[in-house]
């Protein structure tokens, strides 16, 4: 990572303990080693992943052990102030995205790119790769109707870009500067979040995290969480029979099981279930499996959607903010499995045109 651009710069970093280089050193200990670091912002789960369940705020302190002052992006703001980036001379953003227009690492940084634009700072953002790769998308393009901090720009579920190609789209977006990009080393993984452990759990999550809007456990409060998921009332044998024989989950196998969850839903009861075990990636489409999941366990009449307030959105349904639109919660409903199926499928010529002009090849997408 050539940093030679923000030598001798007060630099605020938003960022988090994932963004490590080859020797596992985060970004952040690399720009204090140079003497460049200003600040520190840090989205959802704080700098150290430390808040483990979901939508738990937490606050900054000076006392980080990062040796410069650390301001949270997930507490009593998530936009950031001109105090938290008075001096600065460049905002620099490293974070490690998973792939899926849920996860609010994103938005952390596009607000934070807002704001830098009305201060004039410049913004230079490390060009993570997409760890679902950059070819595959899936699910509907989000209705602006249903923006939320699950989704704040008209893009898939399975975006298919890279963290400094969703900079680029997000200030092209709303006009904004556009940032500079930082070429990044080859790293290994490191969890970005507690409830994000590996790369077996980003591949599922774009249909998994869909269950955060019901009353089926997603496996927090287990070792596994997306790729377990299960409740009280479901019998594990039957839900894996039906679903191994559908459409939804070509690419997977499912292994039936129990698990009681430590924390979140169902804590401290038995659930049955299943883990997802993705055995040909390139064929399985984690949207599609999260909407046959969704399907058959809208087949119990104990299966509830959740009701508001989620991610800071307090009328609109969490189902449908995560989906951007009614339109999965009405076929689920319905046990529509056609329109599921279209659903699945993201508008690839609307999407091409609304990346034009902002991304490399938006021709090279693909269902």
């Amino acid at each position: 990572m050539n940093l030679s651009d923000l030598s001798g710069s007060r630099v605020c970093l938003l960022s988090h303990c994932a963004a490590v280089g080859r020797g596992l050193e985060s970004t952040a200990h690399r720009l204090r080693r140079a003497g460049v670091l200003h600040a520190v912002l840090a989205p959802q789960h704080g700098f150290w992943a430390e808040t483990q369940d979901n939508m738990v705020e937490w606050e900054g302190d000076d006392n980080s052990g990062l040796g410069a002052p650390l301001f949270s992006l997930y507490g009593a703001t998530r936009v950031p102030t001109a105090e938290m980036l008075a001096g600065a001379d460049a905002l620099m953003v490293d974070i490690i995205d998973v792939g899926s227009r849920y996860y609010t690492y994103i938005y952390s940084m596009a607000l934070a790119m807002r704001k830098c634009g009305e201060l004039g700072i410049p913004v230079f953002v490390v060009d993570r790769p997409n760890p679902l790769g950059s070819r595959v998308t899936e699910g509907p393009i989000l209705d602006v109707a249903f923006t939320s901090f699950v989704g704040m720009y008209p893009i898939p579920v399975r975006h298919g870009l890279s963290l400094g190609e969703l900079a680029k789209v997000f200030s092209g977006m709303e006009g904004l500067p556009e940032p500079r990009l930082i070429e990044p080393d080859p790293s290994p993984w490191v969890l970005p979040s507690p409830n994000m452990p590996t790369l077996d759990t980003a591949l599922v999550y774009p249909g998994m995290c869909l269950l955060e809007a019901t009353n089926i456990s997603e496996g927090r409060g287990t070792t596994r969480p997306f790729e377990i998921f299960g409740a009280p009332w479901l019998d594990p044998w039957k839900l894996t029979a039906t679903l191994e024989a559908s459409p939804f989950m070509r690419g997977a196998r499912l292994r039936p099981l129990y698990f009681i969850p430590t924390f979140n839903k169902h804590a401290g009861l038995k659930c049955g279930g299943a883990q997802i075990h993705v055995t040909d990636p390139g064929v399985f489409r984690p949207f599609l499996a999260g909407l046959g999941v969704l399907d058959y366990c809208f087949t119990h009449g104990e299966t509830r959607w959740n009701p508001p307030p989620y991610e800071y959105e307090y009328e609109k349904m969490p189902i449908d903010i995560l989906s951007g639109g009614a339109h999965v919660r009405r076929a689920v409903d319905s046990h529509d499995h056609h329109a599921l199926a279209e659903l699945a499928v993201t508008p690839l010529a609307r999407y091409r045109r609304l990346l034009s002009g902002l991304v490399r090849d938006p021709n090279r997408f693909t269902n």
